[in-house]
């Protein structure tokens, strides 16, 4: 099948890459010159395992190609899938200024029946907006009004992919979100996309039809539900270490439940990334708009927000309010592991705490480094300089000379590290653990003084 996919950032490479792979004819659109030249010279904008390859591979066998051509894309793709990003606005509702734009160039410039696929992330009543955007642009062009109009259908089809599993989530789908209309447009929709999605359905359904406004809702109800599972376990945690429990015997203990289960129940300093933080934002914000308060998903946001401190609490606890003179090491820089995305990640209110306190810092992490350079730059300002933070060599080569190691990102290669070698390079031997990678008793034994979140029951000093 012949594919467009509007943006070329995360959810849009990923998917057009995949699509790809399967032996469809993809065409990526981007408006960004320098990000085309960049796939088109063979690199990628971004870090995501098995990507490169995809990418690499399709694009040598002629089924992926890289353009700013409008006209091009649109005349390409029998389905058109809109990829581009949907950022908060100024009150925490999506922004759908590039959608529509999108929309309008598909209106603008498509001559035969068309599938409209919202893949980026919207907010309910977005499909009925991209329809309109698209049927002013072909009333424009319509100087006889007895010609046969341009025929089209606007289809939701959110996605679920999880940064740093993107690809293998693509391509071994737990369950596909499809939204059609029951109109004669959408029933040709729907044959399509079914089509389309075929090869993933070979050993049991996988997709799920509905209304398209229920599938945008979809998305933003399953990541409101993961990011409430996160918080309540952050909240459950700050109690922890109040009355002296072990928040990891209690995830293992209601976790257990299968009601439960055990999936995003880990304590920690907060979630970040391009999903969570915004689609609760935005959620609520749909809620106000039609008069409903989410009360449930305000205190997520709320116990989220608080929960980034927690770390930097932990080390004011310890070393007091005037960190001048005190030097930090710093594992972990990304959201979470496996990406380099530094978008709402824990590190970046820690480490503005930690210099605002009058601290040096050393940090380290395995891919995100260059990104994290830019962010705190802008996150710092005058603040940020390479004599207050130091990008160091390796995990090792940040402790050198440090008070305390502080972890923030749960990499794999942060999991066992040489403690020896850890402790004899740490001025003095204090953990930090934003991520409970560790076992309290057994630091203990070896000697660390350690920080867990919500383990204080098995602190020993």
């Amino acid at each position: 099948m012949k594919i467009t996919i509007i943006g070329t950032g995360y959810v849009g490479l990923v998917t057009g890459a995949c699509l790809a792979e399967l032996g469809n004819d993809v065409f990526c659109l981007d408006v960004d010159q320098h990000k085309i030249d960049m796939l088109n010279n063979g690199g990628i904008p971004i870090h995501e395992a098995g990507l490169e390859e995809i990418v690499a591979r399709n694009r040598a066998a002629g089924r992926l190609q890289f353009s700013t051509d409008v006209a091009a894309s649109v005349a390409h793709g029998d389905i058109q899938f809109i990829a581009v990003g949907t950022p908060p606005d100024e009150d925490g509702s999506a922004d759908l200024q590039y959608v529509l734009a999108a929309a309008r160039n598909i209106g603008r410039h498509m001559t035969g029946f068309k599938v409209v696929v919202d893949k980026s992330t919207v907010p309910v009543g977005t499909a009925d907006r991209v329809r309109l955007a698209i049927e002013g642009e072909l009333t424009a062009r319509q100087s006889d009004p007895q010609q046969c109009p341009v025929t089209f259908s606007v289809v939701s089809n959110p996605e679920f992919l999880k940064e740093g599993a993107a690809v293998e989530d693509f391509m071994r789908p737990d369950r596909i979100v499809i939204g059609c209309d029951d109109t004669s447009e959408g029933q040709l929709a729907h044959a399509m996309m079914k089509n389309l999605y075929k090869p993933f359905n070979r050993n049991h359904e996988r997709t799920f039809w509905m209304d398209v406004r229920s599938a945008e809702f979809t998305k933003y109800a399953a990541n409101a539900m993961l990011a409430t599972r996160i918080s309540f376990m952050n909240e459950m945690a700050s109690l922890a270490d109040k009355v002296g429990v072990d928040i990891e015997a209690v995830r293992h203990g209601i976790g257990s439940d299968p009601r439960i289960g055990h999936s995003f129940l880990y304590a920690g300093c907060g979630y970040g990334g391009s999903c969570f933080p915004k689609d609760v934002q935005a959620l609520e914000r749909t809620a106000g708009a039609y008069g409903q308060e989410l009360m449930i998903l305000r205190a997520v946001e709320a116990v989220n927000n608080q929960q980034k401190h927690v770390l930097g609490q932990k080390i004011v606890a310890r070393f007091g309010d005037d960190l001048s003179g005190k030097h930090f090491a710093l594992w972990g820089l990304a959201f979470k592991p496996n990406t380099d995305d530094m978008r709402e990640a824990s590190s970046r209110v820690l480490l503005r705490e930690l210099i605002q306190r009058g601290a040096t810092v050393a940090v380290y992490d395995p891919v995100a480094m260059p990104e994290a350079k830019r962010v705190l730059a802008l996150d710092l300002g005058p603040t940020f300089d390479q004599q207050r933070i130091r990008f160091a060599h390796n995990a090792m080569d940040a402790l050198t000379g440090a008070d305390a190691l502080a972890i923030v990102t749960e990499w794999k290669t942060f999991r066992s590290p040489d403690f020896a070698q850890l402790k004899a390079q740490l001025k003095t031997p204090v953990i930090f653990d934003g991520r409970n990678l560790y076992e309290p008793d057994a630091m203990a034994d070896a000697g660390f003084e350690y920080h867990g979140i919500g383990r204080s029951v098995l602190t020993r000093t």
